[in-house]
C-alpha cells in the first residue's frame, strides 16, 4: 500500500495548518448557527469577524515561518497556496455573514441554510484531511477526504444554481435579488476554496508517495 512520507517533519507547519482548518470549522459553524437562530445578529457578526482576524493571523504566521525555514516539509509553493486557500475559506464565510448584516437581511432563506450546512461539512472534511498530514499515513486516507470535499463542492454548486434560479423566478424585488445573489456567491465560493485545499493536498500526497 502506498504511504505518504513527509520529511523533514517541520511540526510547526502542520500545527498551524491544523489551527487554520479548525478556525475555518469554527467560523462556518458560527455562520450556520446564525442562520438557524436569527437573533443577536450584531454579536454573532462580531464573533465571526474575530475568527476571520484569527485566520489572517495564522496565515501570516505560516508565510512568516516559510520565509524563516530553510528546509520545508513539502514544496514552498504548496505551503503558501494551502495557507492562502485556508484563509480564503474564512474570508468568504465572513463576507457572507457581513453582507447579511450590512444589507439588513430580514431573515435567512432555506437555500442559505443549505449552503451553510454544506460549508460546515466541507470545512470538517478539510480539518480531517489536514490532521492526517502530521503523521505517516496511507495515501488513501488523504485522498478519500479530498474526494468527499469535491463531492460536497459539487453539491454546493447545485444548491447555488437552484438558489439563483429561484431568486430570479420568485422575486421582482431588484435590491433583494442583488443582495442574495452576492451572499449566495460568497457562500458557494467558500466551498470552492475548500476544494482548492483538497487539490493542494491531493497534489502533495501524490508527489510524496
Amino acid at each position: 500500500m502506498f504511504k505518504l512520507s513527509l520529511l523533514p517533519r517541520e511540526g510547526k507547519f502542520f500545527l498551524l495548518f491544523e489551527q487554520s482548518a479548525s478556525n475555518a470549522v469554527k467560523v462556518s459553524r458560527q455562520l450556520q448557527e446564525m442562520l438557524y437562530h436569527w437573533d443577536n445578529i450584531e454579536e454573532r457578526i462580531k464573533a465571526i469577524t474575530e475568527l476571520e482576524h484569527e485566520g489572517d493571523t495564522i496565515a501570516h504566521e505560516i508565510i512568516s515561518q516559510l520565509h524563516r525555514t530553510f528546509v520545508t516539509p513539502f514544496d514552498r509553493e504548496d505551503i503558501a497556496l494551502l495557507a492562502h486557500s485556508l484563509d480564503d475559506v474564512t474570508d468568504f464565510v465572513h463576507a457572507a455573514a457581513d453582507a447579511m448584516f450590512l444589507y439588513k437581511v430580514e431573515a435567512p432563506t432555506n437555500r442559505a441554510k443549505e449552503l451553510a450546512d454544506i460549508i460546515v461539512e466541507t470545512a470538517v472534511e478539510v480539518e480531517k484531511a489536514l490532521s492526517e498530514m502530521r503523521r505517516r499515513i496511507e495515501l488513501y486516507h488523504i485522498l478519500r477526504h479530498c474526494v468527499e470535499i469535491n463531492r460536497l463542492e459539487n453539491q454546493a454548486d447545485r444548491v447555488y444554481r437552484s438558489a439563483l434560479a429561484e431568486l430570479f423566478a420568485d422575486s421582482r424585488d431588484i435590491p433583494y435579488i442583488i443582495k442574495w445573489r452576492e451572499i449566495y456567491e460568497y457562500m458557494e465560493t467558500a466551498t470552492d476554496r475548500c476544494e482548492d485545499v483538497a487539490n493542494v493536498l491531493e497534489g502533495v500526497a501524490l508527489k510524496y508517495t
